[in-house]
């Protein structure tokens, strides 16, 4: 059947679809030809007899893949379109160019068979529901597939090829580059550079620490060389802890070449879309390593041994010791273990001395509750372990201190050294840009002006590089003399002056005694008044000794007596939540200094054989109530009880400030409440003035049951009503 009896009116009723897709960037700017090739078969579509107004362009997948449909949204546009029947044919140059996976392929088939559409390519034009032309359109897209797979096996193993005899040329850190033979790598020719590579090294030999080495470059001011990509510009930045740690982990500055240390994943994410990510594999899953393929800074044991001291330094496994040194003075932290169980113990601080403690947190507690394994002050412990540290290494005590002063005068030589190499940079930075400002036309002001900025911030740049290199020339301390010297080796005899001296910090002795301590294993008897500690020295000797632990308590903390007879008068009318909070009204504290809650009142009571309040079941008429008893029992608002209180109106008694009011609710109370003020009876304000005394004084006479007063509990006139008797004295009667 030729290409045009396929072809029916109800196609050309529907528009035709050139898609066009390049698979890269690179492509779409070179291969021109294919591009202008793909383009071209609108003319196509204009000889099978569809109109140039009918023919759509689908070209949004330039420079995309054809290996998925993910993010190409051309594809997804054309594929709606044939779902909605709109589309009469697709061209294109070939079938890969519209996707090089079978499923996208079939799915695409299946659509324009339901929908009578026709795919065209340079070969043909094909309808997918009839059998050959469905074939023959499937082995295309199988052999599409099976096109890209060839590919991308070739290219791998090339890849793999050239990277297994360490020649293939990829990204290197900063620090090297390439040199001219294959696989040749090089330091990097800039002595700034290479000196700032080699100071992260140095100084992580002496501390330990990444961290502490990129606290050290942020002390001393120096900056650090960053490079994104082998064609972007050198640029000297602040460092960061990332790339400090990235130097120290990284195999090519031990002088090894290493391929495939990560491998990209595909995965589905929460809302179904199909996302890669590059998972980091372990070093024996690496596809190439090859140690000793060029100079590094380092050799290849030394990278080993800072990889471990890297690991031990992260926050260790359950029952394994080992982290990074903190600031605390317990010596044993990280070291110390328990010799019941063998787990690690933790470290805590207590007192007003904050003298420090071990204890292991076994899986009996759960939530800071249960009973520890262990718990044990670690004063004594301490100094035990130190002494037996201090007498394994008396020997090399002579020249201990003198090595360690040496090392002082050279961590400042070292910073100096970057500090020269940054003057020699800025040097030639305000050279460059003279020269630069010399050679253009004087003439011409727009570029010579700018040009003169660049000379001005260059000289600015130089000078303060200068004035910091001549203060921290200022700082440097002095070479060691001779008396200097005998004085150290003199001082070097006595470990222990040293040891104890107050610029040693307790960081600085938990790192001399992880440098021969590998483990400290910690095994309490209480009822012996001792703890048994077992040295593990790094080489596998066993040291172990006991040390005593004191046998008298620390002095007792109680409350005072005052709050605990309160405590006591408090129990008999209230419970442990209200007692909690007229003690904190008081502003009182317990003996440790804290607020008063209901369960440190309920252990006060407990310790005290202190009775707990246990409330009647129904008040007792005649009996004291609180004021929401009062409330309920006569029918009255909270609030009005409170007024009333304070009015005078309604007697009440606390036991002492901040607590609880207590009312007694009586028939002579209740008598006073009525529903309509009897004959006689008149308002305040008309008592007052009849009176021609104040508010507050007919309230004491009330109160002193000189004037008999009752209380309207209905109706809109409620409030207080006061007998008045015309021939009573006022009060300057009363007073004459």
């Amino acid at each position: 059947m030729s290409e045009h009896a396929k072809i029916k009116p109800s196609h050309l009723s529907r528009i035709a679809i050139v898609y066009v897709r390049q698979s890269s960037a690179a492509q779409v700017e070179h291969n021109r030809e294919s591009t202008a090739r793909q383009y071209g078969l609108t003319q196509r579509a204009a000889a099978l007899g569809w109109s140039s107004d009918r023919v759509t362009v689908i070209d949004e997948d330039l420079g995309l893949s054809g290996a998925t449909a993910h993010q190409r949204s051309g594809f997804a546009r054309m594929t709606a379109e044939v779902a909605l029947s709109h589309v009469g044919i697709i061209l294109g140059l070939e079938v890969s160019r519209m996707a090089r996976n079978n499923a996208d392929w079939y799915r695409l088939l299946d659509l324009c068979s339901m929908t009578d559409t026709l795919i065209g390519d340079a070969d043909g034009v094909y309808h997918p529901s009839l059998f050959n032309d469905r074939l023959l359109l499937g082995l295309k897209g199988t052999m599409s597939e099976a096109e890209l797979h060839v590919l991308r096996a070739r290219l791998d193993g090339g890849i793999r090829n050239k990277a297994a005899r360490g020649e293939l040329r990829r990204g290197l850190p900063v620090g090297f580059v390439w040199g001219e033979g294959d696989g040749e790598i090089l330091a990097h020719p800039d002595a700034a550079v290479s000196g700032a590579v080699r100071a992260v090294f140095d100084r992580f030999a002496e501390f330990g620490s990444a961290r502490r080495v990129w606290l050290w470059f942020r002390s001393e001011g120096l900056s650090f060389p960053l490079q994104t990509n082998a064609r972007a510009p050198l640029r000297w930045v602040a460092p960061t802890y990332t790339a400090i740690h990235a130097v120290l982990s990284n195999p090519v500055y031990a002088g090894a070449y290493a391929y495939g240390k990560s491998r990209t994943e595909q995965f589905i994410d929460e809302q179904g879309l199909v996302r890669k990510r590059i998972r980091l594999l372990p070093r024996s899953q690496w596809a190439v390593l090859i140690p000793g393929h060029h100079e590094g800074y380092i050799d290849w044991p030394a990278f080993e041994a800072n990889q471990q001291r890297l690991g031990t330094n992260t926050r260790p496994l359950p029952h394994k010791s080992g982290g990074a040194l903190r600031e605390g003075a317990a010596l044993l932290q990280g070291l110390a273990t328990c010799g019941h169980c063998g787990r690690k113990l933790r470290t805590h601080y207590r007192g007003q001395q904050q003298a420090p403690g071990y204890h292991c947190a076994n899986k009996s507690v759960v939530g800071g509750r249960g009973v520890y394994c262990l718990n044990v002050g670690g004063v004594q412990i301490d100094d035990a372990v130190a002494k037996a540290f201090l007498a394994a290494v008396a020997p090399a005590g002579l020249s201990a201190s003198l090595r360690a002063a040496e090392q002082l005068q050279a961590d400042h030589d070292g910073a100096l050294a970057q500090w020269r190499l940054a003057v020699q940079r800025a040097q030639y930075e305000a050279d460059k840009a003279e020269r630069r400002y010399r050679a253009v036309d004087p003439d011409n002001r727009l570029v010579a002006r700018g040009l003169e900025v660049q000379w001005e911030q260059s000289l600015r740049a130089l000078e303060q590089a200068q004035a910091e290199l001549a203060q921290r020339q200022q700082q440097r301390p002095q070479a060691l003399s001779s008396d200097d010297r005998r004085r150290l080796l003199s001082l070097g005899e006595d470990l222990s002056r040293v040891w104890d001296a107050a610029s040693t910090s307790a960081r600085d002795k938990k790192e001399l005694l992880r440098t021969l301590l590998e483990e400290v294993s910690i095994s309490v008897y209480r009822e012996q008044y001792r703890a048994l500690v077992k040295l593990r020295w790094r080489g596998g000797a066993l040291h172990e000794f006991d040390v005593s632990l004191p046998r008298s308590r620390p002095a007792t903390v109680r409350t005072d007596e005052d709050t605990i007879g309160l405590v006591r008068r408090l129990a008999q009318h209230h419970d442990d939540a209200t007692i909690a909070g007229i003690l904190n009204k008081q502003e009182r504290m317990t003996a440790r200094g804290l607020r008063f809650t209901q369960n440190l009142v309920g252990n006060l009571r407990r310790h005290w054989d202190i009775p707990r309040h246990v409330a009647a079941a129904e008040p007792v008429a005649g009996e004291l109530m609180s004021v929401r008893q009062a409330a309920r029992e006569l029918e009255l608002a909270a609030s009005t009880i409170h007024r009333w209180l304070t009015d005078g109106f309604i007697a009440g008694e606390q036991l002492t400030p901040g607590a609880p009011w207590r009312i007694r609710v009586n028939d002579a109370l209740k008598r006073r409440l009525v529903q309509e003020a009897p004959e006689g009876y008149v308002a305040m304000q008309e008592a007052i003035k009849r009176l021609g005394v104040t508010r507050q004084t007919v309230l004491h006479r009330v109160q002193r049951g000189e004037l008999d007063a009752v209380l309207i509990c209905r109706g809109r006139q409620k409030g207080l009503r006061i007998k008045v008797i015309d021939d009573q004295p006022s009060l300057f009667d009363e007073a004459s």
